[in-house]
């Protein structure tokens, strides 16, 4: 079968790959005149791959890097009958302790004292005024329950923090005190201490948390976007932070990435920025190759995917 690799993968796993009989394209010998009928499944994501997909191809299946899709054709793929699967799960723990460190980081003074002018360090009260502990009788409010939203409340469970999570389907979820639909989000929100973004972007979760969402936040939450950029309106967040709805936050995705080095979050004090690290997977490729491979074993034998297909129609 041949395989574009738009990812890079280890030269063990190349060769094992090869050893199989697979064929692998790589970006730097890729002709499209001669992909276009030869390329049965694409491993990663770029132009390459988009200008293969866009017209008539024998793609059949698309194995991602990422476990957000949005950035996929997907009705093109849906069209074509183009199977995608994705990684998700492997970002879950490293994503749930970035949530953990941006909430410790608040409740702890970290961020109040790393924005403090030297000669007011020592006044300590300045610090002490806006710490918090998460044992402290807190609630958060996840929006997105699957393995991202599922750790991130597992962590703070075992700081006793209560957990509730919005998902679309509103079913039970592991290490979720409780979980409603996107109906309940509002009556949730007004409980919540912290407020964590885990939701694929999808249209019906851009600007998710908008300004008539903020305004439903009386706690004063801390809010953290580790989902997607474009599901948080970034205007409505300055504006509830000058407004006094929400206590700070905490922000890895942008709706425009990179931001922009003269964007307003990067010089305001209540807010944390990362560069969309926050899912960063020690030992990626291995990762990686363990959904592929599992995957092109079973879509080898019967066209099917063992694990994480994705549905196009709901984007995720």
């Amino acid at each position: 079968m041949n395989i574009y690799t738009a990812f890079t993968l280890r030269p063990d796993q190349t060769a094992a790959l090869t050893a199989a009989g697979h064929t692998l394209v790589q970006p730097a010998d890729f002709k499209l005149e001669q992909a276009v009928s030869t390329i049965a499944v694409v491993l990663g994501w770029d132009q390459n791959a988009q200008q293969l997909l866009a017209g008539p191809n024998h793609v059949r299946w698309v194995q991602t890097v990422s476990a957000g899709v949005d950035y996929l054709p997907l009705d093109q793929l849906a069209a074509q009958h183009v199977l995608v699967s994705n990684t998700s799960g492997i970002h879950a723990e490293p994503i749930a302790e970035s949530v953990l460190a941006y909430l410790l980081a608040f409740g702890r003074g970290m961020q109040t004292a790393q924005q403090l002018d030297p000669a007011a360090l020592w006044h300590r009260s300045n610090v002490m005024a806006d710490m918090f502990t998460l044992a402290d009788d807190r609630t958060a409010v996840v929006l997105g329950t699957g393995h991202i939203g599922q750790e991130i409340a597992r962590l703070l469970q075992a700081f006793g923090v209560h957990t509730l999570g919005i998902s679309a389907h509103g079913r039970p979820a592991l290490h979720f005190d409780q979980v409603g639909t996107d109906a309940d989000t509002d009556a949730f929100l007004a409980r919540a201490d912290f407020v964590i973004n885990v939701m694929p972007l999808t249209p019906s979760t851009h600007h998710f948390l908008n300004a008539a969402r903020f305004a439903k936040m009386s706690r004063k939450p801390v809010v953290v976007n580790v989902g997607r950029g474009p599901s948080l309106d970034t205007d409505a967040l300055l504006a509830a932070l000058d407004a006094g709805q929400i206590r700070g936050a905490a922000l890895d995705v942008f709706e425009q990435e990179p931001l922009p080095t003269d964007s307003p979050l990067l010089k305001d004090p209540r807010i944390i920025v990362t560069p969309h690290v926050s899912g960063t997977v020690p030992h990626l490729r291995r990762e990686v190759y363990a959904i592929f491979s599992a995957n092109l074993q079973q879509f080898t034998q019967n066209g099917t995917l063992a694990r994480n297909q994705v549905n196009l129609a709901a984007g995720y």
